[in-house]
């Protein structure tokens, strides 16, 4: 068989091979239920001692993971939820014997944000919400510009073993702090 025919056969299946879509490969995003929120680095937190407002504060997660407080020193925050944050500051307070019984109160103020990038009016950094979506983060961006694809975006992940990890996401799928949704550009 004469190779210009062989090429002419093959040049359909490039063709089609050619038209998929942008992220149609990734692997789709395990869609995590709503559970309580999990403090990472660069969130800000509100300790709020009661019966001794010297030790009450705003405080930022480093980015080693831990609260840096007055008189206690370091708490690990990372990975932890808010009432696991105050047990552990207050068994600290009990530990450098400075209450008996504390009572510590401690409050997400500002989350980590999110960034959007691609085929969006606006892209950049956000502020997290709690139960933001794939869709409502491209809405506080400006909304999809004309050259978008519009039914799925990546969502760029720090996994457990900090490793970050692209995943295809759905319009409905639940952002978390600190990821990095993308939105495709249709190629005709």
């Amino acid at each position: 068989m004469p190779i210009t025919r062989r090429l002419a056969m093959l040049a359909p299946l490039l063709a089609v091979a050619g038209c998929s879509a942008p992220g149609s490969n990734l692997p789709r995003i395990e869609e995590v239920p709503r559970s309580e929120y999990r403090l990472g680095a660069s969130d800000q937190v509100r300790v709020t001692v009661f019966n001794d407002p010297r030790l009450t504060g705003d405080f930022r997660v480093s980015d080693a993971g831990t609260l840096a407080l007055p008189l206690i020193g370091t708490v690990r925050a990372l990975g932890r939820t808010t009432p696991e944050v105050e047990r552990a500051i207050e068994a600290e307070m009990k530990t450098k014997n400075l209450f008996r019984d504390p009572n510590v109160a401690v409050e997400v103020l500002n989350y980590r944000p999110i960034f959007v990038l691609g085929m969006v009016e606006r892209g950049g950094q956000f502020p997290y919400q709690p139960g933001m979506t794939a869709l409502t983060a491209v809405a506080v961006a400006g909304g999809f510009n004309y050259r978008a694809i519009r039914d799925y975006v990546s969502i760029t992940r720090v996994g457990r073993d900090s490793k970050p990890m692209e995943f295809r996401a759905a319009r409905e799928s639940l952002v978390q702090p600190g990821d990095v949704v993308t939105v495709f550009e249709r190629r005709f």
